[in-house]
């Protein structure tokens, strides 16, 4: 039981009172008529449940569209996305922020900051974060992207300090960017091997706009807007988010007015049918997201030896070169997405560096499967070598229509080239679990990316990935060496960009996945909806700012008594 949680201490009883005073407040001011601030609920459907309400021990997208509305940063990113300087960053929970020494990064605490219990957001709630986030028995996706930061301390209750390890472009929104900010009183005393499975994360208490009501696994979660909220009343009342079976099932939903938000409608055909609903609005934004087709180039279980097949370098490149990338993304996209350069979404400003790719050549691959000694011998259609078929299996999360789809052409395009793919369906835990243990030959990737490849390339695709994202096992020392110069102290805007490019080319040569789409996201939200915008690397962040006239309230925002 969480320390100040317990069923009979005051701090659950300050909980469990505040919630249903906060419905009745609101139901009272709805009976009157008029909103007197926050109107009104939302319903988002979606197929991205979260796994857990911790931030720093969940992986999945819809843990941060969840969390970001229940717990703050100490800065957030500006509409720009610049992430270099901190001169387009908003302040949430520090007030401001200056700069000591050349790596000494000092943040001056909001005191009207408030956990959802009434404590105060305190210096040693960042310090405890930070160190949360870098313990590698957490084994956070985020903690990689805090290397350089060598220390966290609290000077004060309201003083938090940052010291660097080195000097480079991105020091503020490394300290900002990953970390919602934990409440230590809460935590504290809860062992980290514990922290997956604890009462804390399906029933947060945070210091965001919304408070955490109820969560129905399966089935849906609910935010209300927290009226105390330091920043400003969130403008509306209630958060709903329906979980469904796949995004076919929500966007169903949605174009029936049984919920409100989708943030990506996924097909030509969505975008067709929810421009054609009278109630609701699109929204087009840059994509944050690609998909992949990752080889694993350890053996299956085994990462102290080569895969037998895929960690053969010239054996992936033919692969890749098999696959009509283009003719795939039409099949499933239309023109609603794009190739993607390498592990690059649209959002990164390299995206259009003209960065070199593997050919589509089929004859190419076919010459270097064969020359590796890969040939038909039997007359079955499978190319084999000494007894072994050209064959593995890809795995596939069973919940994702895109990559299921993308799994069944490519296993047509492969079969022409006389290799031989399985596809393995499994739940999306399955997936995590086999993906950690390295279980697997290839898998379907898809990644909701940063504003900056700083950090999601170095989780990914480097070797200090190892034991975390990078779960294909791909590592190149030049590789990792130019991603360094592109995230150097002294590197310009050009020189990090040629860098880049030049990390990309490499990895492209090594052919350690096949990059296959990169989406153009298309939202739709309710035309009830007022001052919408969706930012495109956190779709629902800015949903507090979001409103619902009192003139335009339909059934579902009489909230319940």
């Amino acid at each position: 039981m969480l320390e100040g949680m317990h069923p009979a201490g005051p701090a659950f009883r300050r909980f469990i009172w505040l919630v249903p005073l906060f419905i009745v407040g609101l139901t009272g001011c709805e009976r009157r008529g008029a909103c007197a601030g926050a109107c009104g609920t939302l319903v988002f459907v979606t197929p991205n449940e979260p796994d857990i309400l911790l931030p720093p021990v969940s992986h999945q997208v819809g843990t941060r569209d969840i969390g970001d509305q229940v717990f703050l940063k100490l800065a957030d990113i500006g509409l720009s996305t610049n992430t270099v300087g901190d001169g387009d960053f908003q302040p949430q929970i520090a007030a401001r922020w200056e700069w000591e020494a050349p790596l000494t990064l000092v943040f001056h605490l909001d005191s009207r900051a408030r956990w959802h219990d009434g404590r105060p957001v305190t210096a040693a709630d960042v310090a405890f974060t930070f160190d949360a986030y870098g313990d590698p028995v957490l084994a956070s996706s985020f903690r990689s992207a805090l290397r350089r930061i060598a220390s966290v301390t609290a000077r004060d209750s309201a003083t938090a300090v940052f010291q660097f390890r080195e000097r480079y472009g991105e020091m503020f929104y490394d300290a900002v960017y990953h970390m919602r900010i934990l409440p230590a009183h809460l935590l504290r005393g809860v062992p980290r091997e514990q922290w997956k499975t604890a009462p804390f994360g399906r029933q947060p208490v945070g210091n965001g706009p919304y408070r955490f009501v109820s969560w129905r696994a399966g089935e849906s979660l609910e935010l209300g807007a927290d009226s105390t909220f330091f920043l400003g009343r969130p403008g509306i009342a209630r958060l709903i988010w329906r979980f469904t079976p796949d995004l076919q099932v929500a966007v169903n939903q949605l174009v029936a007015g049984e919920g409100d938000a989708l943030e990506y409608l996924g097909t030509p055909d969505n975008v067709s049918r929810a421009r054609a609903a009278p109630h609701l609005t699109i929204y087009p934004y840059r994509g944050s997201t690609y998909g992949y087709l990752g080889f694993n180039l350890a053996a299956s279980g085994d990462p102290t030896r080569p895969h037998p097949v895929l960690g053969d370098r010239d054996v992936r490149r033919a692969l890749t070169m098999a696959i009509d990338r283009a003719r795939l993304l039409s099949s499933v996209f239309g023109d609603l997405a794009k190739v993607p350069p390498g592990p690059v979404p649209q959002i990164w400003s390299i995206w259009d560096a003209g960065i070199r790719q593997l050919p589509h050549d089929t004859a190419q691959a076919a010459q270097l499967l064969a020359a590796r000694g890969w040939r038909d011998s039997d007359g079955d259609g499978i190319r084999d070598r000494a007894g072994q078929r050209l064959s593995f299996r890809l795995l596939v999360p069973s919940t994702s229509g895109v990559r299921k789809q993308y799994a069944r052409l490519l296993q047509e395009q492969l079969r022409a080239v006389g290799v031989q793919m399985e596809i393995l369906e499994v739940e999306p835990s399955v997936v995590q679990e086999r993906l950690a243990a390295g279980r697997f030959d290839a898998a379907m990737f898809g990644w909701s990316a940063d504003p900056t490849p700083s950090s999601s390339v170095v989780e990914l695709w480097t070797r200090a990935g190892f034991g975390g994202q990078n779960s294909i096992r791909y590592a190149n020392p030049a590789f990792d060496r130019l991603v360094a110069q592109a995230t150097g102290a002294d590197a310009t805007s050009d020189q990090a960009r040629a860098a880049w490019r030049a990390a990309i080319e490499t990895l492209n040569d090594d052919a350690p996945a096949i990059f296959l789409f990169a989406p153009d996201n298309v939202a739709a939200v309710h035309a009830r909806v007022d001052n919408v915008r969706v930012r495109p690397d956190s779709w629902w962040a800015l949903v507090r700012t979001w409103r619902i006239p009192p003139g335009r309230l339909i059934d579902r925002d009489r909230v319940a008594r």
